[in-house]
């Protein structure tokens, strides 16, 4: 890739903040463009612009557009094709996230109030499906792999979704259960941008699957750091409504770990704990530190990142990979 780096988008724009997308910022720019422009309302539903003018001014950092976009850049320059697909794939994610918050009844989303607190759950589920059509309109025109690989990716990502829905309040979920769910609901969407960038850069069918398997590693770590941010993070500095996979009993990697360490006289405390409405968020974070859970996870997080990285070893060497690389330890790394 070029060296130099021409700035694109806003100055403020979010995916600055991840300082391998430096290398991309332009693409970026792109992506972002062509986001607003396909979520424009038509002059005949002028209804929705209130709607996705808020959608549009509080995106998020596109670590996934900015996935298809390196795992493209270390075989080619990425194409207008690339462009394209990382739009939609951002899309499928505005689009998901639009109906998570309204399953776990989210009041902020990106330092914002979220769709459905401004405007109820049922524009929030609607303008969720109407950003999906527009992918769908936007698939129409891709080669028929990669539109298989969109299909097929948001398809895993629903089934994880339902999943994890289904194991709510099972206090016996196992550490491979847990990471079977985010492997389908999170990881395998990371898979799958990395997967496309790479076919779309025509990359050989080993250098394709190594890509994938970074994205799939990248994607487990970056889940488990996502969870741990719910329970640590504060609502102010993250943006978006903390606490929210407890409240609504989904178990994560650090909770496991809690309720296999502790003695079995202390799992009813534990589970009381986590079923209680009133209950303390710092002190089931205190419990969790002081039983060496959160570090648990941490450590685990790393363990994937090391081997995301491990999966590029027999890509060609270059900037890009270097990105992905640093992508992959800041997914895993971020605290807010």
């Amino acid at each position: 890739m070029e060296s130099s780096i021409r700035m694109s988008g806003p100055e403020n724009a979010p995916w600055r903040g991840i300082p391998s997308f430096r290398r991309i910022d332009a693409q970026l720019g792109q992506v972002s463009d062509l986001i607003r422009r396909s979520l424009a309302a038509r002059r005949a539903a002028e209804d929705l612009t209130p709607l996705l003018d808020h959608l549009n001014a509080h995106s998020g950092k596109l670590i996934r557009p900015g996935l298809v976009l390196l795992a493209g850049a270390c075989f080619e320059t990425p194409t207008e094709e690339h462009i394209r697909v990382s739009a939609m794939v951002e899309m499928i994610h505005h689009a998901t996230l639009l109906h998570d918050d309204v399953i776990d009844d989210g009041h902020m989303r990106r330092g914002a109030p979220t769709v459905n607190r401004l405007w109820g759950n049922e524009s929030a589920v609607l303008l969720g499906d109407f950003v999906l059509s527009q992918v769908f309109r936007m698939a129409a025109d891709l080669d028929a792999s990669a539109a298989r690989i969109v299909a097929q990716t948001a398809i895993r990502v629903c089934e994880g979704e339902l999943r994890q829905v289904g194991q709510r309040r099972n206090w016996r979920l196992s550490e491979t259960e847990y990471i079977e769910i985010i492997t389908e609901k999170s990881a395998s969407f990371f898979s799958g941008c990395c997967r496309l960038g790479a076919l779309l850069s025509h990359a050989d069918d080993r250098h394709v699957e190594s890509l994938a398997r970074f994205g799939l590693f990248a994607g487990i770590a970056f889940q488990i750091a996502d969870d741990l941010l719910d329970i640590t993070g504060d609502e102010t500095r993250m943006g978006k409504t903390g606490n929210s996979d407890v409240a609504k009993d989904k178990l994560t990697l650090a909770v496991i770990h809690l309720l296999r360490t502790v003695e079995e006289s202390q799992k009813t405390q534990v589970r009381a704990m986590l079923e209680s409405r009133n209950a303390s968020r710092y002190e089931l974070v205190d419990m969790l530190r002081r039983t060496g859970s959160l570090q648990y996870a941490r450590e685990r997080a790393q363990e994937h990142v090391t081997q995301a990285i491990q999966a590029l070893a027999d890509l060609p060497a270059g900037d890009a990979r270097d990105a992905l690389v640093e992508t992959a330890q800041f997914m895993a790394n971020r605290t807010v």
